[in-house]
């Protein structure tokens, strides 16, 4: 009998800690293979998933005897919380063990947009020298805006700060007397898309944040600024987005997640050949180290809750 049943990638050692302990299905590509991952939860215990993995009513409904969910990342919009805890489900995701991937990520490609030097391999190789075009900004004395101030964004905070930035943020449900606001500029979201230079996500996907950003609230940012979204897809207007960065109406932006992932075709056509963009497959919060932590950090929360 299969107690553990792990349907997307985790970290080897921490599937051999699982397994040491209970009968374990690793099988990272069960995601893709619904019907099968249906059949396999009949006397499964505990189910370990990432993002792509729905933990909706018709996979409950197969998992009889499911006791634990342990998400490998810390959003739950692909999970049921609901009908998880009408079941007595418990959930379990990896709180805190990739914010500094995020962190870095959301750095890392501030820097990277704002200097532009970094998209010229095709000039170069045909034997141009784009010194002009290639000149960019620094990231010291620009501000930032975070929409959202959880522990990810206080990390952005800490490491722009380090790097001579200024720090805005928008978050009504942090009290004004908490310390995440020292030395943050306290902005309303439409005040904080007017006056950054970067534009940081930092929000989950609920009904209130669906295209949060869309055309009206893209429009409201300046020209030159850059956006950064390695929260949750759906929260951004991907149509408004390629159209304002088509139209030289935004300087850049980096896309870590999406509405529909993997990219379908008309998200693919959408941004085909859009300037200044960076995109990745939902990878910010995914390095060598993070997932090391995040998965043992799983494996020990679900071994807590099977063995009591």
């Amino acid at each position: 009998m299969t107690t553990i049943v792990i349907t997307e990638f985790m970290d080897e050692p921490a599937v051999a800690v699982l397994s040491q302990r209970h009968a374990t299905d690793y099988a990272p590509t069960l995601v893709d293979r619904r019907a099968d991952l249906l059949v396999s939860l009949d006397t499964t215990r505990a189910l370990i998933v990432r993002n792509r993995t729905r933990v909706d009513e018709e996979l409950l409904a197969a998992a009889a005897t499911l006791e634990v969910v342990g998400r490998l990342g810390v959003g739950l919009d692909n999970i049921d919380l609901d009908a998880c805890r009408a079941r007595g489900i418990e959930v379990v995701p990896a709180t805190g063990a990739n914010d500094l991937a995020v962190a870095e990520y959301v750095i890392t490609t501030a820097a990277v947009l704002l200097r532009r030097a970094y998209f010229g391999n095709p000039s170069m190789l045909a034997g141009e020298w784009p010194r002009q075009s290639s000149m960019g900004c620094e990231l010291a004395g620009k501000t930032i805006g975070l929409v959202g101030l959880g522990s990810i964004a206080r990390l952005v905070k800490a490491k722009a700060q380090a790097l001579g930035m200024n720090i805005a943020a928008f978050d009504p449900y942090v009290p004004n007397g908490d310390g995440a606001w020292d030395g943050v500029r306290q902005l309303p979201l439409d005040g904080l898309l007017a006056d950054s230079d970067i534009v940081s996500l930092h929000v989950p996907l609920t009904d209130t944040t669906r295209d949060l950003l869309d055309a009206r609230a893209i429009a409201r940012m300046r020209p030159t600024a850059i956006l950064i979204n390695a929260a949750r897809g759906g929260i951004v207007d991907e149509a408004a987005l390629a159209d304002a960065l088509r139209q030289g109406r935004l300087g850049g932006a980096a896309l870590d997640v999406f509405a529909s992932e993997p990219l379908s075709r008309d998200a693919a056509r959408l941004f085909a050949d859009t300037p200044n963009l960076i995109l990745t497959p939902h990878i910010a919060g995914v390095t060598v180290e993070s997932n090391q932590r995040v998965s043992m950090l799983i494996a020990e929360k679900v071994l807590a809750s099977l063995d009591g």
